[in-house]
């Protein structure tokens, strides 16, 4: 699986930057309202709810920002209107890229996805593009030390499809109907969580060299950077 790829590595390095810029309260506020909308506005009955809570004060957002989304999720408020949408194609080098955006105008939207693909050597496909290539999974990330052995030991109880181990850092790939009791079981092992939640997860990945795969890192840094992109996903290794 993808794990910590170039491309994890990198946009979890663009989320430390972003939080410093108010670009990152905007793209939480929209997921935010969505979650709302959908589930209500009670973390303790909203799971994803709770988590963008947890989320938004870790990039200290001012709370009156999320209790203002809450309110516009559950219409106390009145406020846009954003859905939820996931974008399929290539970047350069065939490399495929998942992209889940929240936008209140999805005409407007996709068609600045398909010239942004277009205008970096990429290809913006149909539903059903690539997604064939990626599992929609459970995802912790998580600060502390532990060996493979010991999380899976830790962690016997629960469908984990992967495990991968960095530089003080732990990320566990579940099926999505475990995340909320691996967070908790990491949490309580003494791991601090840094993000959680379901991600597009490559099924195999593929290496290029050095010159191409930086071609498609730029690439997907200028798309992570679009103001309607929440995450991008790729199989590039």
């Amino acid at each position: 699986m993808a794990g910590h790829s170039k491309w994890a590595n990198i946009k979890h390095k663009k989320a430390k930057e972003d939080g410093k810029k108010s670009k990152v309260f905007t793209k939480i506020i929209k997921e935010i309202t969505i979650a709302a909308r959908e589930s209500g506005g009670n973390p303790d009955m909203n799971p994803r709810l709770r988590l963008l809570l947890e989320k938004g004060k870790e990039a200290n957002m001012p709370i009156e920002n999320a209790m203002r989304a809450i309110k516009k999720g559950t219409g106390e408020l009145p406020g846009l209107q954003y859905e939820e949408y996931t974008y399929e194609g290539y970047a350069p080098h065939g490399i495929a890229v998942m992209v889940d955006v929240i936008t209140d105008n999805k005409n407007r939207t996709v068609a600045e996805f398909r010239r942004l693909f277009s205008e970096n050597g990429g290809t913006l496909g149909e539903s059903g593009t690539v997604n064939w290539m990626f599992e929609k999974l459970g995802a912790v990330n998580a600060i502390g030390t532990k060996t493979e052995d010991e999380l899976l030991e830790l962690l016997i109880e629960y469908d984990i499809k992967d495990v991968q181990i960095g530089d003080n850092s732990v990320t566990v790939y579940c099926d999505t109907r475990s995340l909320e009791a691996v967070k908790s079981a990491l949490e309580k092992a003494g791991l601090k969580i840094e993000s959680s939640g379901l991600e597009w997860v490559a099924k195999s990945t593929i290496e290029l060299p050095e010159a191409q795969a930086d071609k498609v890192l730029e690439f997907l840094s200028k798309v992570q950077d679009h103001e309607d992109a929440e995450n991008v996903y790729t199989n590039l290794g």
